[in-house]
């Protein structure tokens, strides 16, 4: 089923973007970066924030459970005990961050099916790689300390999907921001802006309406890079929206909120 990623991929933005990300976004500097390059980790990048992701989540007070479900939900595809690995997860303590990233480990087949299944008790962290995701979690609790709460994690977005996007959830938000969790060595490009866009008209156009409405801006967290990137939705022409929500959603005229 096309998702909002794929759907991205498909299209080709205007000259810099429906939503250019150097024109629009303000950077704010958390302080807090990884001490080693990411290319000193023994982890690929996408695994590693999977579980920078996950644990971030779960020292902010998210049960294990929840906060690496799409992991569980992949190990028991597979007949795996990911329990063994999430009753491992305690802190930001060595063993923890370990377990931590074999438990994500799992998530790549729910997302991407069996094939991709790479045993996850042969997944070897090295120092480098527990020190950067020890790091990157504690950015995380800083971004969740100055930004936070968390209103709703796990966006989906029930009767807004089209016969051009069928699935995509989003990360998180906050009391007037919808976010999206980026562990990447380099900002946002704009294929992300164009994806929060897309996650908002969305939850717009979903039975969760009403809480999209309090949007008041769309953004980034990179705990790689210790940056926040913001922009507000006031800020986007109308007749962008509406070309969004048209042409690269999918939904009729008539259903067009902008």
């Amino acid at each position: 089923m096309p998702s909002v990623t794929q759907r991205i991929k498909e299209i080709k933005q205007p000259r810099g973007g429906y939503v250019n990300p150097r024109k629009a976004l303000k950077e704010t500097s958390l302080g807090i970066v990884p001490p080693h390059d990411s290319k000193d980790e023994s982890v690929s990048p996408g695994l590693v924030g999977i579980a920078v992701d996950y644990l971030t989540r779960f020292m902010t007070g998210t049960p294990v459970r929840e906060a690496f479900d799409i992991s569980y939900l992949g190990a028991s595809i597979i007949l795996e005990d990911a329990d063994f690995y999430g009753k491992q997860v305690t802190g930001l303590d060595d063993r923890s961050i370990v377990a931590a990233i074999r438990l994500a480990g799992f998530d790549t087949v729910y997302r991407a099916g069996r094939m991709t299944y790479r045993p996850v008790e042969l997944i070897d962290p090295n120092a480098a790689t527990i020190e950067n995701v020890r790091a990157m979690v504690e950015s995380g609790l800083k971004f969740f300390e100055e930004y936070g709460p968390v209103t709703h994690d796990g966006l989906t977005f029930e009767g807004a999907y089209t016969d051009t996007v069928q699935t995509g959830d989003g990360d998180f938000m906050t009391a007037d921001t919808l976010w999206d969790f980026k562990c990447s060595v380099n900002p946002p490009t704009n294929k992300h802006t164009l994806q929060v866009v897309m996650y908002w008209l969305m939850g717009l156009h979903s039975v969760h309406a009403e809480e999209y409405r309090a949007v008041k801006r769309l953004g980034f967290f990179n705990p790689r890079l210790g940056s926040v990137y913001t922009f507000d939705v006031a800020d986007i022409p109308a007749e962008t929206l509406h070309e969004i929500e048209v042409s690269v959603i999918g939904y009729d005229e008539g259903a067009a909120i902008f």
